[in-house]
């Protein structure tokens, strides 16, 4: 299902400038969101991180359009994954920007594969490293090149994703998602400054924790500290809170922790509360 111009159709084949500047330069922002009966699992959270993605990049956000878009495509699923895409429009030939944005947006909604959410993953370490000095970096740019062929590196390794490091050697994030480590009972995650993305789960987690006992952090790791921890996971706004079994050749009981244990339960309550809906997984 598609939403473009005001209206929906079916497919993903609608005409489009080819001198789109997302197209060419890869300067737009999107959006990934899970939605369950209908309803966009926080939906404002993303719609204030679709908008300050916009912002860094020089151009506004039309936040209705991108609400009707996102509940429009949104309401033929009971469970979907929704991405939104904005771009600065067409321009001139050249790297800089014209002077007046003309933003193209627009929505599209497929089927969320049964057993997404919670399920275990493998990571593997990237070659290539994650730039903490860029923009792009904190922000959903529609520039993943890096993501992409990483992860096609970790699936030759027998992998599910990527895993990546800064240009200084901390651990920054996977290729789809935010990591956390446990150690006891503290849960720890790289700040934003080591090139992460304002994940939505991840603030719902770091919100969560203390609510269960557990003590939230942002900071630094190095993949010597990471080994150290007891359990790891990642998270995103489809897999939500995904166990990590294993990173290169070091394996994890990651499921089996009562840290996560009880973060799945309490962020399964929290987002079958507000969809009136349960999370499949």
């Amino acid at each position: 299902m598609l939403w473009r111009d005001g209206r929906l159709q079916e497919g993903t084949v609608a005409p489009f400038d080819l001198a789109d500047r997302g197209l060419l330069l890869g300067d737009g922002v999107f959006d990934t969101a899970m939605a369950l009966g209908g309803r966009v699992v926080a939906e404002a959270a993303h719609l204030t991180r679709l908008g300050r993605a916009a912002a860094a990049l020089g151009f506004a956000l039309d936040e209705t359009e991108a609400r009707t878009a996102m509940r429009a495509v949104a309401a033929g699923y009971e469970r979907a994954a929704i991405r939104t895409t904005v771009t600065r429009g067409s321009g001139p030939r050249g790297l800089r920007p014209p002077a007046e944005a003309r933003p193209v947006l627009w929505a599209s909604a497929a089927p969320l594969r049964p057993g997404t959410a919670f399920s275990e993953m493998s990571l593997g370490w990237s070659a290539i490293r994650r730039n903490e000095t860029s923009p792009a970096s904190r922000h959903k740019t529609l520039g993943y090149l890096d993501a992409v062929l990483a992860a096609e590196a970790a699936a030759r390794d027998g992998h599910d994703e990527a895993l990546f490091l800064t240009m200084q050697g901390r651990v920054a994030c996977a290729g789809i998602g935010n990591v956390f480590a446990v150690f006891g009972r503290t849960i720890v995650t790289p700040p934003l400054d080591d090139g992460v993305l304002a994940g939505i789960v991840r603030a719902q987690v770091l919100a969560l924790a203390p609510g269960l006992g557990l003590a939230p952090a942002e900071g630094s790791m190095t993949p010597a500290g990471l080994a150290e921890a007891e359990a790891v996971f990642l998270t995103n706004s489809l897999r939500l809170l995904a166990p990590v079994r294993r990173i290169g050749a070091r394996d994890y009981a990651s499921a089996r922790h009562p840290a996560l244990q009880s973060l799945r339960k309490a962020l399964s309550r929290e987002i079958a509360e507000a969809c009136g809906m349960a999370v499949e997984g």
